[in-house]
């Protein structure tokens, strides 16, 4: 029989993944006592498996101008990198409506500001922690390639580049010559690309579990295989949290419940337009030439991340409701293109292949603050594919929202009540 003793909690965060761990982290060092807790270990939903990039050059978010045409392009073809599963409810039609609503110079910008500023302040976190010597990070300085096989490819990286230039991020441009020079894995298909130096890669669970000793050895409590099932409130308070080990009385409740936020938020009677982003992974061995530095292949959206021993091929993004089933055909089209550019050997043996969901909201900016409806309720979900890349600055933006800081960016782009 469950225990029902009532324990009450300065601070719980529900959800353990690189959002939640980051912030609790700082939360933590921050003053508040903090509890954080997940349904099963620490790292194991989307922070395990992604391309474990640290890019603020990739601080697009996915509504752009002229994004409607070229998606349903996408949608279209089988292989295609963006996929929208047929279903007709009423969350998809509202996602779709603000999605489209987004898709203007203006709110692009505005994204791409907020965006920027917390991948930023990420990637110098990350540098930070890795240079204690504590942990096995993996953290590798080693910029980003950014390559195309078609002109429009080459047109839209160097679209991309001018935007990003605007708000500081440092690049130079390279023709086939070059590219192949600087990476000899990549085959004569390509036909140039962009090269971005300040950018880095780490190993995603490794980083995960860094922040969660740092969390701990700060004085913070993780308590992995709890899963949260129900609430209990009074007029505008959460006052209890049910979970599989208890209950638990918060001061502050967090929910970095990623692509699962939607539903834990319907639960407690507010509708948040949020879908789930399927990706998938491959761990692989088995090149002619192995790649040296993390690469977007853009054409097929493909991420190619060198690790220690291996390499892992990260793409596709299938928008649906939650759901983690192996698409065959989609993992075949990472494959595929990726011999179509890399000295991939005909018949690479794969050492793993991973699917994971990453919570997207329709302007690709995730929703951090406290909720209108529940006032000791603060969200830290909606990173779409940026979760590792921004979290350590989305931490930190969240932190001072919580203690009463003037945040270090703007926060009106982050404001969890845009959609209402």
């Amino acid at each position: 029989m469950m225990n029902d003793q009532v324990k009450s909690v300065d601070v719980l965060i529900v959800g353990a993944g690189i959002i939640g761990t980051t912030l609790a982290n700082e939360l933590q060092r921050a003053g508040r006592q903090v509890l954080l807790i997940d349904r099963n270990d620490a790292g194991l939903g989307c922070s395990y498996g992604n391309a474990g990039w640290v890019t603020p050059c990739f601080s697009m978010p996915l509504p752009q101008p002229g994004m409607l045409m070229k998606s349903i392009g996408w949608m279209m073809d089988p292989e295609g990198p963006l996929y929208i599963k047929p279903d007709i409810n009423l969350r998809l039609i509202r996602w779709m409506f603000h999605f489209l609503r987004c898709m203007t110079n203006k709110k692009m910008h505005r994204s791409v500001r907020a965006l920027t500023d917390i991948s930023k302040y990420s990637l110098a976190a990350y540098r930070k922690l890795w240079e204690t010597g504590r942990y096995p990070m993996d953290f590798r300085p080693n910029g980003l390639l950014m390559i195309s096989g078609t002109e429009s490819g080459l047109k839209d990286i160097k679209a991309e580049t001018q935007i990003m230039a605007q708000y500081g991020i440092q690049s130079k441009e390279l023709d086939a010559a070059a590219a192949v020079a600087m990476e000899p894995s990549l085959k004569s298909t390509v036909l140039g690309g962009t090269y971005f130096p300040d950018e880095a890669s780490v190993e995603p669970l490794a980083t995960v579990r860094a922040y969660l000793a740092e969390f701990e050895a700060a004085g913070g409590r993780f308590q992995g295989q709890t899963e949260v099932f129900d609430f209990v409130t009074e007029k505008d308070q959460i006052v209890q949290v049910v979970t599989t080990h208890g209950r638990y009385a918060p001061k502050l409740l967090v929910l970095a419940t990623g692509p699962w936020s939607a539903k834990v938020a319907k639960t407690l009677k507010v509708n948040i337009p949020l879908l789930s982003g399927k990706g998938y992974s491959l761990i692989v061995n088995d090149f002619d030439v192995a790649p040296k530095y993390p690469m977007m292949i853009l054409d097929r959206k493909i991420a190619v991340t060198p690790r220690d021993g291996s390499v892992r091929l990260a793409g596709t993004l299938e928008l649906c409701d939650a759901d983690e089933t192996i698409t065959p055909r989609r993992v075949n089209a990472i494959l595929k293109g990726s011999h179509h550019y890399l000295k991939l050997k005909p018949e690479p043996q794969v050492f793993e292949t991973w699917r994971g969901l990453r919570p997207c909201t329709p302007d690709g900016v995730p929703m951090l603050g406290f909720s209108r409806k529940w006032k000791n309720l603060f969200y830290s979900f909606g990173h779409q594919m940026l979760g590792l890349q921004s979290a350590p600055g989305s931490a930190r933006f969240s932190t001072d929202l919580i203690t009463g800081q003037t945040p270090y960016t703007d926060p009106s782009a982050f404001d969890p009540g845009r959609f209402e």
